[in-house]
Parts: structure tokens; C-alpha cells; sequence
């Protein structure tokens, strides 16, 4: 294992732009929270939302869901603005998988992932038969068949968000928001949600944007074959964007989390192509001055 002190630069992801951010801004009464984003996303790749806590992540995801409305700015999914669509009609441009979901009735899990496709039906119309196709192939996709006919509050949290993202899936829409989908999962969980992202993204050319607090995350996606972007925040701003090997440095960690870090590299495993990336935190930068 050695570490990495030079990256080379990737090439662009293919595909054409499904959504675009073009000088957004956002404020909570005087707080400005996004100042002047910009961010282009590709069909068919997963765009990592990297940054602090209160860095702005979860807002530029609210303004892309329509639930919040940038104060200057643009936010357009296939060439349409958010803030024109009608809410059915956005919802079949985009679907979220949060962070948690309370779990107050116990819906059972083929019907939890049935309401997906809410988005596609009239108004008080029951679904059909094409729809609980829709939501039996999400759910064989999510690899939960085996959970079907149980209730929500009987799963864990790894299962449940499992759910979430068949739900999503059934949703039928290009382009799925993920807030911090894996906080609170087990490593074979996160490992498991993963694996479903790539799948999706590279059999069926889903569109990922998943804001997260685990950067090796998109190490393990360009490595499994999915063209990965990293998107840094830093105090409201896109601070940085590219691919995981030029954007995730130490330098980088250094200036936006003020850690110190090592980025790692090893020979590919058997039958791999590519090397395995990874971040190691060592310290925060406090540790060198004990008096802050």
C-alpha cells in the first residue's frame, strides 16, 4: 500500500445533461446558504454532493425537489425549470430517497413501494395492473422480494432503506436525489446500497445525485465501472467538480475539513482492472494547535 501523491485527470462523463444549476442562490431571512451554484449532471452517472455540515447540501437538494425556491438563479431538469413544472409532472422527472423515513404506520413494503408510482396515476384512480408491474420489478431490482409482504416497522434500517429506493425506482423517474442515503446503515448495508446504485446506473442509466459524508463512496463507484463526479461544497459555493482522483486530494481535505488525511492506493484485486482508492483521516488540523 503506498500513498498517492499525483492524480491524473479523467475523462468527462458520457451521456447529455439531464439537470443543471445556474447561479442559484438561497437564503434563510439573512443567512445565505447557496451563493451563485452552478453544477451540471450527466444522464446515466452519480454525482457525490460532498461538504461540511451546513455546507449548503441538503438545500440545493430541496431546491432540485421544487420544495424550496432559489431566490436568484435557475434550477431546470431536461431543459425545463423547476419552478414552472406542476408538482405530478416534477415528480416524473425526479424522485428522493432521504436520509431516514419515519416509520409511523405499518405499510406493508409492496405496498410502501407501490405509492412510487403516485406520480403516474389520476387523481383518485387506484393503481393497475401496469403499476404493480412497475413496483414488483423495483422491488426484484432492490433484491427485497423476500421482504414484500412484510411491514415497515418491522425492518431495519438498512432494509428500510432498501425500500426507500425501490420506491424511487418505481417512480420511473431519470433522475433520483439521494440525501445522506447510508448514514445510518452497517458496512455490509452501505455495501449492499451501493452495489443497487450501480446496477441501476449502469443497466438501466438512472441519474444519481447523492449528497454524502463518506467520500470513499465515490472512490467505490468509479471503481466498479460508473462514471462518478464529486461535487464540493464549501460555505454555500460548488468549490470544486471532476472526477473522484483529481477532486478527492489531501490538499482538498485539508483546505475544506481542516483534516489531515491520506489518500491510499492499491494494486487492483484479483480480476480488477482498477486500483482501490481510499481516504484515511488521521487528525483534524486542531491537533496541531491546542489552544483553539
Amino acid at each position: 500500500m503506498r500513498d498517492v501523491q499525483t492524480v491524473r485527470a479523467a475523462d468527462a462523463p458520457a451521456g447529455e445533461e439531464i439537470l443543471r444549476l445556474d447561479g442559484v442562490h438561497f437564503a434563510y431571512d439573512h443567512h445565505k446558504v447557496l451563493v451563485d451554484v452552478g453544477l451540471s449532471v450527466r444522464r446515466g452517472t452519480c454525482t457525490c454532493l460532498i461538504g461540511i455540515n451546513g455546507c449548503g447540501k441538503s438545500t440545493l437538494i430541496d431546491c432540485v425537489l421544487g420544495v424550496l425556491h432559489p431566490s436568484a438563479g435557475e434550477v431546470s431538469i431536461d431543459g425545463a425549470h423547476v419552478r414552472h413544472l406542476k408538482p405530478a409532472r416534477l415528480a416524473r422527472k425526479v424522485a428522493y430517497v432521504p436520509q431516514i423515513h419515519e416509520r409511523s404506520f405499518p405499510y406493508l413494503v409492496d405496498h410502501m413501494v407501490l405509492m412510487g408510482r403516485t406520480a403516474h396515476s389520476r387523481l383518485l384512480s387506484a393503481p393497475d395492473r401496469d403499476d404493480r408491474e412497475f413496483a414488483r420489478r423495483a422491488i426484484e431490482e432492490c433484491g427485497i422480494g423476500h421482504l414484500a409482504k412484510r411491514p415497515c416497522t418491522s425492518l431495519s434500517g438498512g432494509e428500510m432503506q432498501m425500500v426507500l429506493l425501490a420506491r424511487a425506482l418505481a417512480q420511473d423517474a431519470p433522475l433520483i436525489l439521494m440525501d445522506e442515503p447510508t448514514a445510518h446503515l452497517d458496512f455490509k448495508n452501505e455495501l449492499l446500497f451501493l452495489e443497487t446504485i450501480e446496477r441501476l446506473i449502469t443497466a438501466r442509466g438512472v441519474t444519481v445525485l447523492m449528497a454524502t459524508h463518506a467520500p470513499n463512496q465515490a472512490f467505490h463507484l468509479a471503481e466498479a465501472g460508473v462514471s462518478t463526479r464529486v461535487a464540493v461544497m464549501n460555505r454555500g459555493r460548488i468549490w470544486q467538480e471532476g472526477p473522484p482522483r483529481t477532486v478527492l486530494t489531501e490538499e482538498m481535505l485539508r483546505a475544506v475539513y481542516g483534516i489531515e488525511a491520506h489518500l491510499l492506493e492499491c494494486d487492483p484485486p484479483p480480476g480488477g482492472t482498477r486500483p482501490i482508492r481510499q481516504i484515511v483521516p488521521r487528525r483534524t488540523l486542531r491537533a496541531e494547535r491546542p489552544g483553539l
